[in-house]
């Protein structure tokens, strides 16, 4: 595994940022686009995934960067609601939910992933430390 130097490097803040454009995308069109409310709050939610991944990672701390993993993984449910209402709402196609919830499903498993990995890696830390 190469190293990870910044937030960019980490595959999570990359698909978290590619879900964003497809749902900033998905904005623009049909009853979304008239929905103004619900497409703003929507747009903050999937922005606040990335956000956070980001300014966790630039504390270079293992223990912050587990909290704001916290939030994005919060940020990533929240977005997967809102994608749920939308289909009953018929603003969104089966496909296209299909497609975002599995995305966002998927993306909230590998964040869990990573914070278990940075907590274990703390863990670790400390016991060695003894």
């Amino acid at each position: 595994m190469s190293k990870i130097e910044n937030f960019e490097d980490l595959g999570i803040w990359q698909e978290a940022s590619d879900i964003a454009v497809d749902i900033y995308k998905i904005a623009k069109t049909g009853e979304l686009r008239k929905d103004l409310s619900l497409r703003s709050q929507l747009q903050r939610a999937v922005l606040s995934i990335s956000n956070n991944i980001a300014e966790g990672f630039e504390y270079n701390n293992n223990r912050e960067f587990i909290k704001y993993l916290k939030y994005a993984k919060g940020s990533a449910g929240e977005t997967r609601s809102m994608v749920n209402f939308m289909l009953k709402a018929k603003h969104i196609s089966e496909t296209e939910h299909k497609l975002l919830y599995d995305r966002l499903f998927q993306l909230s498993k590998q964040i869990k992933g990573f914070m278990g990995y940075l907590d274990n890696f703390e863990s670790g830390k400390k016991i060695k430390s003894k």
